[in-house]
């Protein structure tokens, strides 16, 4: 009996100990499930979502299109708009190598319409510079006949069957190079894609096409287009690669390039089953903003005369490079400017030296030389210290406190002293010492007023990439150094861009005000919404009167001075040149190379443009007046024309 109960009492724990395992697994089953849940749909549930949203829903980014630039051409109301910078549609050539039947026929095709009329225009530019120029091949490339030919050319001095031989050995290697790189990217069998070339003319992809080379494919890419090529490569800057892809630099293109990079859209949608895109109405989409455009105050035929002109002029003298800036001087507004050496904006990575793309005209700051004499004389005229008919006696040099050797005319060895000169005459015949004399009559500091006040020492505030800082600090002492400010006086000692002295000059030819010099007339921002750039006055410099006076005095510079070669027939026009000495680093002192300026105005009642011209150690000419002053002439007699000013004298 006992043990029946005892049995049936053992039987029951056990049935209920089983129970409580069940029940201990399946509560600890729940709760991983629970755990599990909590952490997919609350602590992972981004992630997962995301994952899904990778799978269900469609998204891209929409680029905008880059705004465009543009420059103006014409007079008054027929005014017409022409592309400086644009967008335009070029191919990208790729191969599809594994489908290619013959990679050699297929690489001289290729050759033949991409690579064959540069290639010779190459050796034909390389025969130019150097009809002696060492062949790029070594040796091994050439046969023993071909360098029999070249011996026998050469020493039976047969000159043109030498260059020609060059020329072709030339041609043949740069092509065997070329066929060789198409030849290894076609022959990857395996290899379903390879990029060929890109921005290629779309008739170029049209005429591979035509060949139906199988393998062989394109598709067209949006790039920065500049259709002027040189011809304002400095005003526009260039669009290129950085670390977070393409954007402006120098220039335009840098200045504003968040204005014409425009805001980025996107678009968001579902993904069927199949990967397909459905459109659905309830997707989201933001549209792209397309950058601003600008539309500039350079005028298309006189950016294009200036920097013709400036080329042919810095060829001519030989010259390492020059600017021409022309400016509206009622306004400030920039009409041409033009720097040399330039280059191609659409082929940016071509140029060897990265300071080409400094535009010398707001970049490169120089000691100006004698054109800084205008604004002395014009302290000394606004102060009524002196008259243009003012006298002092010249003995051709002059003694300077703290200074051990005389400051001397530059025409001291020739003419020696010019005695009793009055201010006109000086300045006609560029006299360090009447300068030096006038900044004495007003005094240091208030000479040192006048140069801070015509715009010196701080930038302008162009509406473009790298402007340069200049130097004054010789006239922003606490106490003086006689010499330092005597020096200045004539344009020595102290540094401006080209840009700081037309705009004074202006300020000489307006009346007496600097304006603010500026480019951009417009930024058309969307089709209804324009912003319109207003001339702005930044300060009185000087008396209408003294503008009169100096006005005069200057016309009388190009009439009878060192300036002649700058005048035209039949105007009134004023101006200044200056041979500048330059420095050279790492010493003191002066060195050789010499820049020579010209700045002036016409007609001088009511100035149409004032302009700079400056050639930079021209090798060939001594003074301004045979190199800066001829090119200022030629310029100002077609900027005359151009505004058809009637002739006045």
């Amino acid at each position: 009996m006992f043990n029946k109960k005892e049995k049936r009492k053992n039987s029951e724990i056990g049935k209920n100990n089983r129970l409580h395992i069940i029940m201990t697994i399946v509560f600890l089953l729940s709760l991983a499930l629970i755990c599990k849940l909590f952490i997919l749909q609350i602590l992972k549930y981004d992630f997962y979502t995301g994952i899904a949203s990778e799978q269900h829903q469609f998204f891209s980014k929409l680029s905008p299109k880059r705004g465009k630039i543009f420059m103006q051409d014409g007079r008054n109301d027929n005014e017409k708009l022409y592309p400086l910078a644009t967008n335009k549609d070029f191919a990208l050539i790729y191969a599809m190598p594994n489908k290619i039947e013959d990679p050699q026929k297929t690489a001289e095709a290729i050759y033949e319409i991409l690579d064959k009329e540069n290639v010779e225009k190459e050796v034909n530019k390389l025969l130019e510079e150097d009809e002696f120029f060492a062949i790029s091949t070594s040796t091994s490339f050439l046969s023993a006949q071909g360098e029999k030919k070249i011996e026998e050319a050469f020493s039976g001095k047969k000159i043109e069957e030498f260059k020609e031989i060059k020329k072709t050995l030339e041609i043949e290697w740069r092509k065997e190079e070329i066929l060789k790189k198409y030849f290894e990217k076609f022959s990857k069998k395996d290899d379903p894609y390879e990029p060929v070339k890109r921005k290629i003319e779309e008739d170029q992809a049209k005429k591979i096409m035509e060949l139906k080379l199988p393998g062989m494919d394109y598709s067209l890419e949006s790039f920065r287009y500049y259709p002027e090529f040189n011809i304002g490569s400095h005003i526009s800057g260039f669009v290129g690669f950085n670390d977070s892809g393409m954007s402006g630099k120098y220039g335009l293109e840098g200045f504003f390039d968040s204005e014409l990079s425009g805001t980025e859209g996107s678009i968001k949608a579902e993904r069927s089953a199949e990967g397909e895109v459905i459109i659905i109405s309830d997707r989201e989409y933001k549209k792209p903003q397309d950058g601003s455009d600008l539309i500039l105050t350079i005028n298309r035929t006189l950016q294009f005369n200036a920097c013709r002109e400036l080329r042919f002029s810095v060829e001519k003298h030989q010259a390492d490079g020059g600017v021409v800036v022309i400016m509206d001087p009622g306004t400030g507004a920039l009409l041409a400017i033009c720097s040399y050496p330039d280059f191609d904006p659409n082929n940016y990575s071509e140029v060897k030296d990265s300071m080409i793309f400094n535009n010398s005209a707001i970049f490169d700051a120089y000691e100006p030389g004698s054109i800084f004499k205008a604004f002395t004389m014009a302290a000394g005229l606004d102060q009524e210290k002196i008259t243009p008919s003012s006298v002092y006696s010249d003995k051709g040099f002059i003694m300077v406190e703290g200074w051990d050797k005389p400051i001397k005319n530059s025409d001291y060895a020739v003419a020696g002293g010019h005695g009793v000169t009055t201010m006109t005459q000086a300045l006609e015949m560029s006299l360090n010492t009447a300068t030096i004399f006038v900044m004495e009559k007003v005094g240091p500091k208030i000479f040192s007023e006048y140069v801070k006040n015509f715009g010196f020492g701080e930038k302008t505030g162009i509406e473009l990439e790298t402007e340069g800082i200049t130097n004054i600090e010789n006239l922003n002492r606490k106490t003086f150094r006689p010499v330092e400010v005597a020096t200045a006086s004539f344009g020595q000692g102290i540094t401006a861009t080209p840009l700081q002295l037309v705009t004074a000059y202006a300020a000489i030819a307006n009346g007496g005000i600097l304006m603010k010099p500026y480019l951009v007339k417009e930024i058309r921002v969307t089709n209804d919404k324009t912003i319109t750039i207003q001339p702005q006055q930044i300060r009185r410099v000087i008396s209408e009167r003294t503008s009169m006076l100096l006005s005069g005095m200057l016309v009388n510079v190009v009439d009878n001075g060192h300036s002649k070669l700058a005048g035209v027939k039949g105007y009134y026009v004023a101006g200044k040149t200056g041979t500048a000495q330059v420095a050279e680093k790492g010493k003191k002192g002066y060195g050789d190379k010499t820049i020579h300026s010209l700045v002036g105005y016409a007609p001088v009642d009511d100035p149409k443009f004032v302009m700079l011209t400056r050639l930079d150690n021209p090798k060939d000419a001594r003074f301004a007046e045979s190199s800066a002053a001829p090119l200022f002439g030629k310029l100002a007699e077609f900027l005359l024309n151009y505004y058809e000013v009637p002739k006045e004298r």
